[in-house]
């Protein structure tokens, strides 16, 4: 196990690396340090002198991979390339266009938005699985197809409406929860139990729909040919055998999902005005803040990364027969 996470991490460090130089290159080289400053100084005619002072004060005067003025260590550190994106394999993610430190601000918002991502994840596992092994233990009955049938309507719906009208009805009309905002300590459920409310009933469709399919391909195998004339029971067939079987897949798409929880949802949080992390970035690409964009794709790809390790050890806990060499 020691050393398939070894070579797993192995692998993963190519991938940073190529993730890092692709977004340097969108930042710098298609969009050179000239255009980003005329883009935040915002005024269409720009003195070369006023670029030359925006570049200075952020350090995009520095050439882009190879410093042939220094020398030694130098001629590769004090380059554009190793101050903005290299530096963030080690967590330095240096600073914003306003000056706040990135990594600071991270490690604030980080909290509203697991506040919001948590709860919604996990209710929404639990109901949408829940549903989804009664509609297959009543299938081809009036209660399964009325509830694919509600399935694919609530999939039909954009994210935007649950938004806006669970904003609408709950916040402006009944007045039950505030529109938007957030609170500090245990005042803070007032400001998250409409949006996880939100994020859980607007992901029940699809995942109620993937999960009754799996649980329906396990109906017929053998194995639960072989319960049933044992005697067993319907309901410990389904919450025993077919459930068990039946999270390889259900894993598989699940533990992905967890470490993207720390990224934030953008829409939720820009529509509730959660200063979290999803908010976070849709402020930065609005302002164009390039010190952030970069920083959030980054992390973004170094969660994804552990979460496919994470699901791959998740598969040994059910399934004896996997087993890491």
């Amino acid at each position: 196990m020691l050393a398939y996470l070894i070579r797993r991490l192995l692998y993963a460090l190519p991938i940073l690396i190529g993730v890092n130089l692709i977004t340097f290159a969108l930042f710098f080289i298609v969009n050179t340090p000239d255009d980003m400053a005329r883009m935040q100084l915002g005024v269409k005619r720009v003195t070369p002198e006023a670029i030359e002072k925006w570049k200075a004060e952020r350090g995009y005067d520095k050439p882009l991979f190879v410093n042939s003025a220094a020398s030694g260590l130098s001629t590769v550190t004090d380059t554009i390339f190793f101050e903005k994106s290299a530096r963030m394999f080690v967590g330095d993610f240096g600073r914003a266009e306003d000056g706040r430190d990135i990594a600071r601000e991270i490690g604030s918002r980080m909290g509203p938005s697991l506040a919001i991502a948590l709860p919604t994840f996990v209710l929404g596992l639990l109901v949408a699985v829940s549903f989804a092994l009664m509609l297959a233990f009543f299938r081809a009955s009036a209660l399964d197809v009325w509830g694919v049938v509600l399935c694919v309507a609530m999939m039909s719906i954009s994210g935007l409406f649950y938004i806006i009208g669970g904003q609408y009805l709950f916040s402006k009309i009944w007045k039950l929860v505030p529109i938007s905002g957030f609170g500090e300590g245990l005042d803070a459920w007032r400001f998250l139990i409409l949006p996880v409310a939100i994020g859980v009933i607007s992901g029940i469709g699809a995942s109620t729909r993937w999960y009754r399919t799996l649980f329906l391909e396990e109906v017929n195998k053998d194995y639960v040919r072989t319960a049933r004339a044992k005697g067993l029971p319907e309901t410990t067939i389904f919450f025993w055998h077919i459930l068990k079987n039946a999270m390889i897949p259900i894993l598989t798409g699940v533990v992905v999902v967890i470490p993207l929880l720390f990224m934030g949802s953008l829409l939720t949080e820009s529509f509730f005005g959660i200063p979290g992390l999803g908010s976070y970035t849709i402020d930065a690409i609005q302002a164009q803040d390039f010190a952030v964009v970069r920083s959030m794709v980054f992390i973004g790809a170094v969660l994804y990364i552990v979460g496919l390790i994470l699901t791959d050890l998740s598969y040994t806990l059910v399934d004896p027969r996997v087993r890491f060499e």
